[in-house]
């Protein structure tokens, strides 16, 4: 299950209501409940939310970092127009082979393109090749020491007033407690100051599931 802190009947009430979600996304969420390493994937509320933010701002083009098993890309490509592009990145061939499937009975693959290697290979190879603000949004959920070299891309690809949506930015609350000082958490507690103190953006934290960070590039 996805990471939240409301209380189990809250978050339940929650996401019941979040009606928006596709029968895939529904059968892909289920399937990946199953899976090892479910509590990656993002819960319905949360899906329900990215593809208000992306419909909202009317994002053509989109990338993703970390992808799993396709429920965050589901939500994102679903809200883009029918010649939008969603980038996604990820190392799994084993974990996106499930995404892929679900994204060609949705209809969305041709709105989708998958990037199997390292997320600031793919990152860089874009702004390397002439890409720099032309993004209007970007999700961020991967491999947390990676976040603050993602968002530093991110802001490089983004238009002004494109979107950075980051996700975890809590860490289950491990981000309060000074005792914690594995990789990960030092990483997210780095980038959640830094986030709050750049003048570059404006930004918001929000209590969704594991804590999401919005940014707006200025």
């Amino acid at each position: 299950m996805a990471r939240s802190f409301l209380p189990e009947k809250i978050d339940a009430y929650v996401n019941s209501l979040a009606t928006s979600e596709t029968k895939a996304q529904k059968a892909l969420r289920i399937e990946t409940q199953k899976l090892p390493f479910a509590g990656m994937q993002i819960a319905p509320d949360q899906g329900a939310f990215l593809t208000l933010l992306v419909r909202s701002i009317g994002a053509r083009n989109a990338i993703e970092i970390g992808t799993f098993t396709g429920y965050s890309a589901l939500a994102i490509a679903r809200a883009l127009p029918d010649d939008g592009k969603l980038i996604c990145c990820d190392v799994s061939e084993e974990w996106t082979s499930i995404a892929r499937r679900y994204w060609k009975d949705s209809g969305l693959e041709n709105r989708i393109e998958l990037k199997l290697a390292p997320a600031l290979e793919t990152l860089e190879g874009l702004i390397g090749h002439g890409k720099q603000g032309t993004f209007d949004f970007a999700f961020i959920d991967a491999d947390k020491t990676g976040y603050d070299a993602y968002y530093e891309a991110c802001l490089k690809l983004l238009r002004p007033n494109g979107l950075i949506a980051i996700d975890n930015v809590l860490w289950s609350g491990a981000v309060t407690d000074p005792a914690a000082t594995d990789a990960d958490t030092v990483a997210l507690r780095a980038l959640n100051i830094k986030i709050a103190n750049d003048t570059r953006v404006d930004a918001a934290m929000l209590t969704i599931g594991d804590g999401v960070t919005l940014a707006r590039k200025k």
